[in-house]
């Protein structure tokens, strides 16, 4: 899920940083490519970009991760991405944008690919005090516990004196809870020729982005601060965060789809995707999990322990419990998808019914069809899909497997136990399985001999 601002009155661009080592994940996978609610931080930070009405983006990456770039520029064109090597801090990052914006005349945001709760309507506000007069606007929040962070040092009005580091903070000023996001909206060219003049005279050698709240204040800029929730600007640095923001962001979604009518029992147990549309008067029960593509039509219920992906469910349709619906699956008003049935690139008309234990991937299912437990559409032979196609009103006997490509016809059925290799036309009865066979007698002499044999085996011992 993702929100939008209005139109600005100036032109917008976006400074993304993704170029952290991101070590402190511990995983082969770029820290920024790692997911919260089945969408990458780094999409996450496009994402609110583009929300913000940005006309131009540049994401500065880092040379030992050229999958970020490969990424970004997936999404945003070939021009998208910068390249900052060495690293040598937030301000050489952005800096290393300026040639991509050498052409643009507008306000510019700076902000981290690796805070995927920063959403358009958080930064919003520092494009709204731009609006108002001010040079240069920084994100703030106030955190519950600031140790870490560089504090706000502000006068009254929200006006921003200076930005001071933990590691240069007096007793006085480790005391301040406002704290630095890192986040900053500037004019395109105020901001970089405030760049130009950061020095890297610091104990670690770096170009500082928050030193251009100084220099601003040298050169007698306005700088104000607009302030933020803290659980929307954390950052993630290794797991445990981004498990965290996980929880904050699954939370937020699943409140907020409570408040428009959606009835969730146990509403901590159901894990939501960042597109997840589900419609009010919906149930969700327990232990629902809901992967990318998902719409779900008013009075459907999502029983327990059923997982969704790319999949779109009709008004007052039935899913499980413990149903698979893979990409491409279309559930039709009031159809019935019951416990251990698993659905793939397959439209379920309207009423049909599949209740149990069967595997239904490529074709259709027509109106109130009823699919037989044990059903396989045989799909696959290896090297090709093939489609199977059920007609309206008709019967699947259980245990029946459809050999595609086959299509059984309006009103037909079928035996259970067959095996169904051809199309049967509307209104017949396939029949595959051979005539029954009856031996009176057969199993009781069967047992007998079995435990006699048994006995003697036990003499022997």
């Amino acid at each position: 899920m993702t929100d939008s601002v209005s139109s600005p009155s100036r032109p917008r661009a976006a400074v993304i940083l993704a170029a952290g080592q991101g070590t402190r994940m511990k995983s082969p996978t770029p820290k920024v490519l790692h997911k919260v609610a089945g969408r990458t931080l780094l999409d996450l930070a496009i994402d609110a970009a583009e929300g913000l009405n940005c006309q131009r983006i540049v994401v500065v990456v880092g040379a030992h991760s050229p999958q970020v770039g490969e990424s970004a520029r997936k999404r945003l064109g070939p021009n998208a991405t910068v390249i900052q090597d060495p690293p040598l801090g937030t301000g050489h990052a952005v800096l290393a944008a300026r040639d991509s914006l050498a052409d643009f005349e507008g306000d510019v945001v700076v902000t981290y690919a690796d805070c995927p709760l920063t959403t358009a309507g958080v930064i919003a506000p520092l494009f709204d005090l731009i609006a108002g007069g001010t040079d240069v606007a920084v994100l703030g929040f106030e955190a519950a516990n600031p140790t870490g962070y560089g504090r706000l040092i502000l006068a009254p009005g929200h006006v921003l004196l200076r930005i001071v580091e933990e590691k240069d903070a007096d007793l006085a000023t480790q005391q301040v809870r406002h704290c630095n996001s890192g986040v900053l909206a500037a004019d395109r060219a105020t901001l970089f020729s405030l760049l130009a003049d950061v020095r890297n005279d610091n104990s670690k050698g770096e170009y500082y982005l928050t030193d251009v709240v100084g220099l601003a204040h040298d050169r007698k800029l306005s700088t104000r601060a607009a302030f933020a929730p803290e659980p929307s600007v954390q950052g993630v640095n290794s797991q445990a965060e981004l498990a965290a923001a996980e929880a904050v962001w699954q939370k937020s979604r699943r409140n907020a789809l409570m408040t428009e009518g959606v009835t969730m029992p146990a509403p901590e147990t159901v894990h939501l995707s960042w597109d997840t549309k589900i419609a009010a008067g919906t149930v969700v029960e327990p232990f629902v999990v809901f992967g990318p593509g998902v719409s779900v039509d008013t009075g459907a219920v999502i029983k327990a322990f059923s997982h969704l992906e790319g999949a779109a469910v009709g008004e007052g349709a039935l899913i499980g419990p413990y149903a698979r619906l893979r990409p491409g699956a279309e559930i039709g008003p009031e159809a019935h998808i019951g416990n251990f049935v698993e659905v793939k690139k397959v439209k379920v008309g309207k009423g049909a019914k599949a209740n149990h234990l069967s595997y239904l991937g490529d074709g259709s299912i027509g109106e109130k069809a009823n699919i037989g437990a044990g059903t396989i559409f045989c799909n696959y032979d290896g090297f090709e899909k093939f489609e199977t196609h059920v007609g309206k009103g008709a019967f699947i006997g259980s245990n029946s497997a459809l050999v595609a490509p086959v299509r059984i016809g309006d009103g037909a059925m079928t035996g259970s136990g067959s095996v169904i290799t051809k199309d049967v036309e509307d209104g017949a009865l396939a029949l595959t399985r051979p005539e029954q066979q009856i031996k009176a007698g057969w199993a009781t002499k069967f047992r007998a001999l079995k435990q006699a044999a048994k006995d003697r085996k036990k003499d022997k011992q």
